[in-house]
């Protein structure tokens, strides 16, 4: 947890607004053509030469969306950032610049928050996108945070949810439920903390998981893997709030039902493991875990022998008529309806 009552921490107070923002961003330079300008001026301008500008926002509040318990602030940053380029990348379009805004309380010291800048810097370097903006501004209580993303697509080339098809073939990238189980895992170790503060947790048996909540990764390589094989998914979301709901929303927006085979979910072993040591379904965390930012999308079979064998994409299903409606069908051939049962940060806890 963050105290600020170490002498060679520096109060925010002491910078003033845009002191701090000049501090902040002072390594945040421009590294592609298409930003004109970029932090420094009343507004950035980007130059995207007659391509489809795609804009995606998200808000993350303290206490909802992350716990500072566990959750170190370079972490924060990065998966900030990554969180918005996951929707740029289910556009099947690539992003380009990112507005990073911050909220925090006087608790906050001035090294806190370069480390939560250090994140946001080390995502636009690694996944090759600009910080043109943002703000900053004194919270109540707690830290809260507003990354806004943009990306750029040919027209053709943009996938929204509305366009799968009955007998498209469902498909998604990578594993699923390991964020889930890592935040199971964190949250489990929080406790026994409070109970003995000289306990050290061993993580290494969760590394992968626990990686899986506090630094996940966009599937930026999934939209250049699609380009190369020539395949266009014919509709595509990311994996944010659990497999099941954004199935679900995927067949609302496109009017259309799905048959989700249970045996043919990815799992890692990992995700395998842990289930059984907590005493959980592993298909009900695949289904419901959520904050994989993993790629849900649909084909025309006659890409199928494209995209047959990659090791990053798993065939999970089809898609049906409207009016057989979205089915989960189990390892016994049983038939069961698909619910959505993702995280909601509106519920009660």
């Amino acid at each position: 947890m963050i105290e600020n009552k170490d002498q060679n921490k520096t109060d925010l107070t002491q910078m003033g607004e845009f002191g701090l923002i000049e501090h902040l961003t002072q390594f945040l330079k421009p590294q592609l053509e298409s930003t004109i300008v970029g932090i420094g001026d009343d507004a950035a301008v980007l130059d995207h030469s007659g391509q489809k500008t795609v804009v995606s926002t998200d808000l993350l509040v303290e206490g909802v969306h992350f716990d500072l318990a566990y959750m170190p602030l370079k972490h924060l940053g990065y998966k900030s950032v990554i969180v918005n380029l996951s929707d740029i990348y289910a556009m099947n379009a690539r992003a380009t610049q990112v507005t990073v805004s911050i909220a925090v309380s006087n608790r906050f010291p001035l090294e806190a928050l370069e480390e939560f800048y250090a994140g946001v810097a080390m995502a636009a370097k690694i996944y090759k996108v600009d910080v043109v903006g943002g703000d900053t501004t004194s919270s109540t209580k707690g830290m809260l945070i507003s990354v806004t993303a943009l990306g750029v697509a040919q027209e053709e080339k943009l996938c929204y949810r509305n366009g799968a098809k009955p007998n498209d073939l469902l498909v998604v990238s990578g594993d699923l439920g390991g964020a889930y189980l890592g935040y199971q895992v964190l949250n489990r170790e929080k406790e026994v903390f409070k109970v003995n503060p000289q306990n050290q947790p061993d993580l290494d048996p969760y590394s992968y998981i626990v990686e899986r909540q506090l630094k996940p990764e966009a599937r930026k390589d999934i939209v250049d893997i699609l380009e190369k094989l020539e395949v266009k998914p014919t509709a595509m979301i990311d994996i944010s709030d659990g497999l099941s709901s954004e199935i679900l929303h995927l067949c609302k927006q496109s009017g259309v039902g799905c048959n989700l085979f249970e045996d043919k979910i990815p799992l890692d072993p990992t995700v395998i493991s842990t289930c059984e040591e907590f005493k959980l379904d592993s298909t009900m965390v695949a289904l419901s875990g959520g904050e994989d930012y993993e790629l849900l999308f649909t084909i025309a079979q006659e890409d199928y022998p494209k995209i047959k064998g990659n090791p990053n994409l798993t065939v999970v299903g089809h898609i049906a008529e409207q009016a057989e409606g979205a089915h989960l069908i189990s390892r016994n051939n049983a038939k069961i309806p698909l619910t959505a049962q993702g995280w909601n940060s509106f519920a009660k806890a």
